[in-house]
């Protein structure tokens, strides 16, 4: 299978990586030069890491980087690909505008993706003038490790789609969960009510940041804490999911101030090097808030009452 993913940023690149060592042929876009080679490089970088943990044969490797081509030309990206997956900015106008352009230059078989973790797919769907061969694949990152993958069901979409977009995650060893298009499907809107909870408490004083990520690693057996996801996740990506969530569920999903503190402050986790926590090499160095002491003036304000600048 032909596979065209766009944008080489950490999902894109993770998403044409399992493609690829999944037996398919990847093509991998974005709209600069070096965007495209700092995904690739990211690829490479993830598989040496594989054969150095004996997770993946040298041979592998290399069939699996063999298979992967980086453009910055869409036409190129999706020529004669059975499945197009998007990987752009979170942004409904970007993401219509995408579904649009490759609808315009692939054949009428072509499964057209989105890896949206939160925008609703029925609108995404509804850019193209055949909406029924467009459904959701949400990955997870980092993609090369995480097992699960949503599809995601529009309101538009075929049986066969659907059908199709299963088998596909099926063959790269992922693990398929079927959720119908709503507002954070099933894995966004769980994982930032516990993620958003735990700013609460953050926020609060309850406890600090390796304490409450503690109580959910050891009491409840997650990989990573929430603070910790929150910070590896990002926290304008966190702020802009749950700005949505609002807007579409309820006052439940109200960001807390906390967190529009430090994305005010371009401390949005360990792609910036500080977070909740502080980041130096990909490794957690330190906190930036003290065990059991509210963050700063702004946080210690009511996040319900009428206080706040956030509206």
């Amino acid at each position: 299978m032909k596979v065209g993913v766009l944008g080489a940023g950490t999902m894109g690149h993770g998403i044409a990586q399992v493609a690829a060592t999944g037996g398919h042929e990847v093509t991998l876009r974005d709209i600069q030069e070096d965007l495209v080679a700092d995904g690739i490089d990211s690829i490479e970088e993830n598989l040496r890491g594989g054969v150095e943990r004996d997770k993946v044969t040298e041979a592998e490797m290399e069939a699996a980087l063999d298979r992967i081509t980086g453009t910055t030309d869409l036409e190129t990206a999706v020529d004669d690909a059975d499945l197009v997956v998007e990987a752009v900015p979170e942004e409904m106008d970007v993401k219509r505008q995408t579904f649009s352009d490759v609808e315009a230059l692939v054949g009428p078989e072509t499964v057209v993706a989105s890896n949206t973790s939160s925008l609703s797919l029925t609108e995404i769907a509804s850019a193209l003038d055949d909406p029924s061969r467009a459904v959701g694949l949400h990955f997870f990152n980092p993609v090369h490790i995480m097992e699960l993958v949503e599809v995601v069901v529009p309101e538009q979409a075929s049986d066969e789609t659907v059908t199709f977009a299963t088998e596909f995650v099926d063959g790269i060893d992922k693990t398929a969960v079927e959720v119908n298009d709503s507002p954070g499907f099933a894995s966004s809107r769980l994982g930032v009510a516990l993620g958003v909870e735990a700013m609460r408490m953050l926020q609060e004083g309850v406890a600090g940041p390796e304490d409450i990520d503690a109580a959910m690693e050891l009491g409840y057996n997650h990989p990573m804490g929430p603070i910790e996801l929150g910070d590896v996740v990002g926290l304008d990506v966190r702020l802009d999911i749950l700005e949505h969530l609002r807007e579409e569920l309820g006052e439940r999903f109200r960001p807390p101030q906390i967190l529009r503190q430090k994305v005010r402050a371009g401390k949005l986790g360990k792609k910036t090097g500080e977070g909740f926590y502080v980041w130096e090499d990909g490794e957690i160095v330190g906190t930036t808030v003290e065990q059991g002491a509210p963050t700063d003036r702004d946080a210690t304000r009511s996040d319900d009452g009428d206080g706040g600048d956030d509206e």
